[in-house]
């Protein structure tokens, strides 16, 4: 059975700090000022709006932010499961969001990447059932994508910010 006593816990959170770990929203943290600066472009579909949103309710919504972020989706499905009667019961919804962080005034291109996951998805049911659970699927596709963006934006935010 393993033991931990107090004073090896204790010791373990006192060398936290040596080994640089620092809270992304602590006060000297990456993260801090993030929050209402940056300026997301123009959603072009739905998805792009979704994820938009997504970013908006974590980061803040600002018109006119020191920073600028777009992004651009790559979102498709594909066929995982078919029955020996060749009708597709499972699809999965890939994406992938490419983002660049841009200085609002001059341009300057700060920080740039891309993230992707997937998702999937029952299209067994009735037609009405199968657009409701696509459409969730790509909900939840560009919601993952979000929250992606956001760690890489938390983890990057000091070098560029």
């Amino acid at each position: 059975m393993l033991s931990f006593d107090r004073r090896s816990i204790l010791l373990g959170l006192i060398a936290l700090p040596a080994c640089g770990f620092e809270p992304v929203h602590g006060t000297r943290g990456s993260a801090q000022g993030l929050y209402g600066q940056i300026t997301f472009e123009a959603p072009n579909d739905a998805n792009s709006f979704n994820l938009r949103k997504q970013l908006e309710d974590r980061l803040g919504r600002n018109d006119a932010g020191l920073f600028t972020m777009a992004v651009s989706l790559d979102l498709r499905t594909e066929s995982l499961s078919i029955t020996s009667e060749q009708s597709i019961n499972r699809r999965n919804v890939i994406g992938s969001a490419r983002y660049q962080i841009r200085r609002s005034d001059t341009g300057e291109v700060l920080d740039q990447g891309k993230v992707s996951n997937f998702t999937g998805y029952s299209s067994s049911g009735s037609t009405v059932a199968t657009a409701s659970a696509r459409d969730d699927g790509f909900e939840r596709l560009t919601t993952t994508l979000a929250d992606q963006l956001i760690s890489r934006l938390y983890a990057t935010a000091g070098s560029w910010q």
